[in-house]
């Protein structure tokens, strides 16, 4: 029989009734149940897929930042230099499924599907793709249709906000085109933040089984080697906000007093 908990199609890493989709509240507020999480499941091919059942998905990032102080010149920094940025990392915690486990979610040969069993099994990396999908009103407001995603060629200065259609649903028949709901074909689509974390290996893993708690979860930490938008060409004159070269604010330590006087938007509603 096949395994319909790893099956990976239609974007989804199975077909079971786990991956059943439902609606979700059209706020300004990002809301979790619009995040997708996408890796590459076990047997899916070169392809990355929607996990199921995941209950957390933490990225975490830090850099330190040093200070410099000089001799004579009394309790003062003289300046802040940012050090190295440490490695991202991601907690996961995920429902154990018989047929369908966290490692396999995240294209390993393991459980039903193979021998792996242990971090020292694991031989190749793996990446995640992150899509936060807008809501209606975010797309009404950002693409201008109350049913249609941002039309982003996916490449370019913002080739991080690309378009994700979505499976149909029953259409309205009386009413057909229904603004914020399902429109006439019964397809619609959202604008979508990607985030791409490149080359993730799972650091740490663990598993409890409880005699007062039935459900079983997994849990583990993954360690990301780039995190980008899987479009843009970084390099040192990335232009990444706050420039004072291009005409933008930033800090009157490097834009002079008028910075603190000329700037600030005083008007009030």
């Amino acid at each position: 029989m096949a395994n319909t908990d790893l099956a990976p199609s239609s974007g989804f890493q199975g077909d079971s009734y786990i991956y059943k989709l439902g609606t979700t509240p059209n706020t300004r507020t990002v809301v979790s149940q619009k995040v997708r999480i996408l890796a590459p499941a076990y047997s899916g091919g070169d392809l990355l897929y929607q996990i199921g059942v995941l209950s957390n998905f933490a990225p975490t990032e830090s850099r330190t930042i040093e200070n410099v102080r000089g001799i004579g010149f009394g309790d003062i920094v003289a300046e802040l230099v940012p050090g190295n940025t440490e490695p991202m990392t991601a907690s996961c915690e995920r429902t154990m499924l018989y047929l369908a486990n966290l490692w396999q979610a995240s294209g390993f040969a393991s459980g039903v599907s193979g021998p792996v069993r242990s971090l020292r099994h694991h031989r190749w990396p793996f990446d995640i793709k992150q899509q936060v999908a807008f809501s209606v009103v975010s797309d009404a407001d950002y693409s201008g249709s109350w049913d249609t995603g941002g039309t982003i060629s996916g490449s370019g200065f913002d080739g991080g906000v690309q378009t994700q259609t979505y499976p149909a649903v029953t259409k309205d028949i009386a009413i057909g085109d229904n603004v914020g709901g399902s429109p006439a074909n019964g397809v619609g689509s959202h604008t979508v933040l990607i985030t791409y974390y490149e080359g993730c290996w799972w650091s740490d893993w663990n598993t409890t089984f409880q005699r007062d708690t039935a459900v079983v979860m997994e849990n583990g930490t993954i360690t990301i080697t780039d995190v980008h938008d899987g479009a843009s060409v970084y390099g040192e004159f990335l232009a990444t906000g706050n420039d004072p070269s291009i005409g933008q604010f930033t800090s009157a330590r490097f834009g002079g007093t008028s910075g603190m006087v000329a700037s600030e938007a005083n008007a009030l509603p």
